[in-house]
C-alpha cells in the first residue's frame, strides 16, 4: 500500500505524470521552462482616450492564411476586458536594442500616467499605438479564446503591421519557467 500523502506538503501544482512533487523535481521543471526561448513584446491598446500597454513573452505565430498569432494573457490582465469589447491592439516585437523598456512595460502605468512619453510612437488604423524604432508590430483583433491554467491563451488574426528597422529581436530565457 503505497503511503498516505502529507496533507500539509506544499503541492507543486504539476500533473502526477511529471514525478514526484519533491522540490528536486519541481525545481528541475522550472528550469527546464525556462529555458524555452521567447521574444519580448509591449502589447498595447486603446480604453477611451487612454493608451494601456502590458510586457508579454508568450507571442507566437499561429497560422499563414489569414496571418494569424497567439498570446498568452495572465487571467487578471485588463488587455482581456478590451479583447471582450472588440477592440484590436498592436503588439510590437522589441529589438536587442530596447531592453531598457522592459521596466517601463513591465508593470501597469499609473492611473494618467502615458506609458509611451518620450517615445516615437505610431498608430496603427485602430488607434492603439506601436512603438517606432522596434523590430516591428502587428495590429491584431482576437478571433478565439481558451483558458490555459492562470493565463489566457488568445488567437488573434493580423490586421496590419510594419516590419521596421532591420534589427534582431530581443530574445528571453528564464531561470525559473514557473515564474516571469
Amino acid at each position: 500500500m503505497p503511503p498516505a500523502s502529507d496533507p500539509t506538503a506544499p503541492s507543486s501544482g504539476l500533473p502526477a505524470a511529471i514525478g514526484p512533487s519533491t522540490p528536486q523535481a519541481i525545481d528541475s521543471v522550472a528550469v527546464a521552462l525556462g529555458r524555452i526561448p521567447s521574444g519580448l513584446y509591449v502589447v498595447t491598446w486603446r480604453e477611451g482616450e487612454s493608451d494601456r500597454a502590458m510586457l508579454a513573452s508568450w507571442v507566437i505565430q499561429a497560422g499563414f492564411a489569414p496571418p494569424a498569432i497567439s498570446l498568452a494573457v495572465a487571467a487578471s490582465r485588463d488587455l482581456l476586458a478590451a479583447i471582450d469589447r472588440g477592440a484590436s491592439f498592436v503588439v510590437t516585437i522589441l529589438g536587442e536594442s530596447q531592453r531598457s523598456l522592459l521596466g517601463r512595460f513591465g508593470k501597469p502605468a499609473a492611473p494618467g500616467e502615458d506609458p509611451f512619453a518620450g517615445l516615437e510612437i505610431v498608430r496603427s488604423a485602430g488607434g492603439a499605438a506601436g512603438i517606432g524604432g522596434s523590430a516591428g508590430w502587428l495590429e491584431c483583433r482576437a478571433v478565439s479564446r481558451a483558458a490555459a491554467a492562470d493565463h489566457v491563451i488568445i488567437v488573434a488574426e493580423v490586421l496590419s503591421g510594419d516590419s521596421g528597422p532591420a534589427t534582431s529581436p530581443l530574445v528571453h530565457l528564464r531561470k525559473n519557467g514557473l515564474r516571469y
